[in-house]
């Protein structure tokens, strides 16, 4: 927590829930990474938090955009950025979306399957174009593997094909994973990606760009290696691949970014026992849960720091849940929480580095509860 946003609680002490994120703290993290990673260009993640405030901020700041659909691209530009700062990332899109984007200037758009190829062919013709190649994501808090990415060989296939059709094929992109915590996963990535560029070079196209992705992990309640362990890594290994020869780099950092500059403050709704017997298990329930933007706790992923206005008192193992009426909203169970003994009713907890991935999770009145209010310092 950044004493701004510790001084915005104590002053305001506004309503909960409610998620509060210190601008400033979204500046300072991108200017880590430009000095960690000088070579890179940044593309930040607009999912990780799309609000308006961070993007006006990461716009006046030089920042490139990843957008995953055309409602997020429309928010860069309304933001103030140029449509050739936006990437259109994501390997899924509307033959609509793709239309309006290029319409509005964006002319570099993912793809992983031949289809997707097939249709950027036709409704965004010429624009450059980059296969977004899976690869392994041991390591990662969150992965992404399953759903996204071809293999070497089909890739090498499609990015010769998007010469035939017109496109610019201008590079190769992976993704280790978010909230990757292993700096070996990106050295990795890249021999694999560097195989494949020099291949594909070598068979004439005019490869220019490699797309990192993002992944880089912020504290939950564990240490994670410093940003500049991970630049260095990346650059040993991007070097020891490409030679002198660098391709443009592209990172597409979200979770990094924004993650530790925000917090959610919630009140305690219950702690009970509801057995009756002091051996039964504690459960603390929140008015925030994982259908109030809490998602990642699905399967106990991310694990969020917890504090309290009984920090350093006596702790116990707990239960932790949301509050509404689904048997699923509970955030930790089987890893359970110490949290202090004299935690009660109405207590007010704050949830520490929840800046990302919170907001935009949020449902829109499940169970008639409200969305959690949002505000930007």
């Amino acid at each position: 927590m950044t004493p701004k946003i510790a001084r915005y609680l104590a002053e305001q002490q506004p309503a909960t829930p409610c998620l509060i994120v210190d601008v400033d703290r979204v500046a300072d993290r991108y200017h880590a990474l430009q000095e960690a990673m000088p070579l890179a260009h940044i593309y930040y993640a607009v999912k990780a938090n799309p609000a308006q405030a961070i993007l006006e901020r990461l716009v006046a700041l030089g920042s490139s955009f990843d957008a995953a659909s055309i409602g997020e691209v429309r928010m860069c530009l309304d933001a103030g950025a140029s449509a050739d700062r936006v990437s259109f990332g994501n390997t899924v899109k509307k033959v609509s979306a793709i239309r309006e984007a290029f319409a509005l200037g964006v002319d570099l758009f993912v793809f992983d399957s031949e289809e997707e190829l097939a249709k950027l062919a036709e409704h965004a013709p010429g624009a450059r174009v980059y296969c977004r190649l899976a690869v392994e994501n041991e390591g990662a808090d969150w992965p992404l593997s399953r759903k996204f990415g071809t293999t070497l060989d089909h890739g090498r296939d499609l990015m010769l094909r998007a010469r035939t059709l017109g496109l610019d094929p201008y590079g190769l992109s992976f993704h280790v994973g978010s909230q990757q915590t292993d700096t070996a996963a990106y050295e990795a990535a890249i021999a694999r990606v560097a195989m494949l560029f020099t291949d594909l070079s070598a068979a004439g196209l005019n490869l220019r760009m490699v797309n990192l992705g993002g992944g880089f992990p912020v504290r939950y309640q564990s240490d994670v290696p410093e940003i500049d362990q991970f630049g260095l890594a990346i650059g040993h290994a991007m070097t020891r691949h490409f030679g002198n020869d660098l391709p443009t780099m592209l990172i597409e950092p979200g979770r990094f970014l924004v993650g530790d500059a925000g917090v959610v403050s919630s009140e305690v709704v219950l702690v009970s026992r509801r057995g009756g017997a002091e051996t039964d298990p504690r459960w603390v329930y929140l008015d925030i849960g994982r259908f109030g933007g809490l998602a990642e706790t699905e399967g106990e992923a991310i694990r969020y720091r917890f504090q309290t206005p009984h920090d350093g008192q006596a702790t116990g193992p707990t239960v932790v849940a949301g509050p509404s009426c689904d048997g699923v909203d509970i955030m930790y169970e089987k890893r359970r929480v110490e949290l202090p003994m004299a935690l009660t009713s109405g207590d007010r907890v704050e949830l520490l580095s929840t800046g990302a991935y919170v907001s935009t999770y949020c449902s829109t009145g499940f169970n008639g509860f409200a969305p959690l209010s949002e505000h930007y310092i």
